[in-house]
């Protein structure tokens, strides 16, 4: 088999890559690991920025977002038993986040490629990369016990954290930066309305972090901060539930509507780059090349930046036969993926209880959050990283 672009991963990342360069004649094709119900059964994100609904639209994917993602325009901060809002849009000059869960993006994904003929390989297994350093990289899997070998003109690394990408670049040809948190994200997802429909409710109480998200009208995603040795077995709903009401305020505690958890799941939390993200015509995009805390709700739309500013590299190669693009890419996504990783650590930083937390730290805590719901300056630093910081940062004014 031969293609332009492989691309190691069927998650957001690697199908909205292979959609994007479809859409601009480039030949792909996707290798994934797992099989495709695997792939669409994973919860993960759902709160994307607008620069990744545009993308998605850019794709021929953005009709379903659409029409059934919700809009908000703000998000809401719980300290002190007490809630306060912070316009968002009003702040940023008009713009919005939305709630529509990575299953969906996936899907729609997906439901583009097939329908587009396009070639994925699932349940690829001992997949390896090679020569990827040389001018014929070479892609090998065997799939249904067979032996085979992809040749390529240049591989994509959209297989995550846990891939065979990174994992393949020669020792001492890249660094990696980490910070590991000293705590977990218990995750419910129920089939009950969110609390809040218009905002994500984030909490800063003494018993610990607390956050209210949505996937749709009718299905929600929330969390409470837990140790970090905890096991899901020792959290039932009810549990869970009090827990949460527990975080925040009188008002919203009394009217959340509760109910059996469909997936519950710990996860815990790390800041993690790799750089760079280009060795020689092997490209990191995604969780493959960095993780964010999921405070910031950044992870999917860094993805989505790393995968607009990739294929808009590789259509300058095949279209304008320039490799400025591709030689700047690593630099260009690097210089987001600080940002937003600065942004979720210190969102992270603000709301969280740490093992240093109670007394001193605790106060500085809440001296920080009621500087920042009373000063429009700092408001406005909030909302514009919320919503997303421009793909050219030096766009803001």
């Amino acid at each position: 088999m031969r293609t332009q672009v492989a691309i190691i991963g069927a998650g957001p990342s690697g199908l909205l890559l292979g959609q994007l360069l479809h859409k601009a004649g480039i030949a792909n094709i996707i290798i994934e690991r797992q099989s495709a119900d695997y792939v669409l059964g994973r919860i993960r994100a759902g709160i994307l920025e607008q620069i990744t609904v545009d993308l998605l639209k850019e794709a021929g994917v953005g009709a379903r977002v659409a029409a059934e993602g919700t809009v908000h325009h703000s998000i809401e901060l719980v300290y002190r038993n007490t809630r306060h809002p912070i316009d968002v849009t009003g702040l940023t000059g008009g713009k919005v986040v939305t709630a529509y869960g990575q299953t969906e993006v996936t899907k729609d994904l997906m439901d583009a490629r097939a329908a587009a003929g396009l070639t994925t390989l699932y349940s690829a297994a001992d997949v390896s990369i090679h020569d990827f350093d040389g001018s014929s990289p070479v892609v090998r899997f065997r799939q249904d016990g067979e032996l085979k070998e992809l040749a390529c003109d240049f591989i994509a690394g959209c297989d995550g954290f846990h891939g065979v990408c990174r994992a393949s670049v020669p020792e001492g040809a890249i660094t990696e930066y980490e910070k590991v948190y000293p705590f977990g994200w218990l995750g419910v997802l129920a089939d009950v309305p969110p609390v809040s429909t218009h905002a994500i409710v984030y909490a800063n109480s003494e018993r610990g972090f607390g956050l209210c998200s949505m996937r749709s009208l009718t299905r929600s995603r929330y969390y409470v901060q837990c140790p970090i040795e905890d096991k899901v077995e020792q959290w039932s709903d009810d549990r869970f539930w009090d827990e949460l009401r527990r975080r925040l305020d009188p008002e919203m505690a009394e009217r959340m509507v509760t109910g059996p958890s469909i997936e519950k799941s710990i996860a815990p939390l790390r800041s993690f780059v790799a750089e760079p993200m280009r060795f020689g015509r092997l490209f990191l995009a995604g969780d493959a090349a960095h993780i964010v805390p999921p405070t910031g709700a950044k992870g999917l739309n860094l993805a989505a930046s790393d995968v607009k500013y990739l294929s808009n590299a590789l259509v300058e190669y095949y279209h304008e036969r320039t490799s400025a693009g591709i030689d700047d890419y690593s630099r260009k996504a690097l210089a987001r993926v600080w940002r937003a990783e600065r942004f979720s650590w210190w969102l992270t930083s603000l709301m969280h209880r740490f093992p240093d937390t109670q007394g001193f730290g605790q106060k500085v805590q809440e001296a920080e959050l009621e500087y920042l719901v009373n000063s429009e300056a700092a408001s406005r630093s909030l909302a514009e990283n919320y919503v997303g910081l421009p793909l050219d940062f030096a766009q803001i004014r």
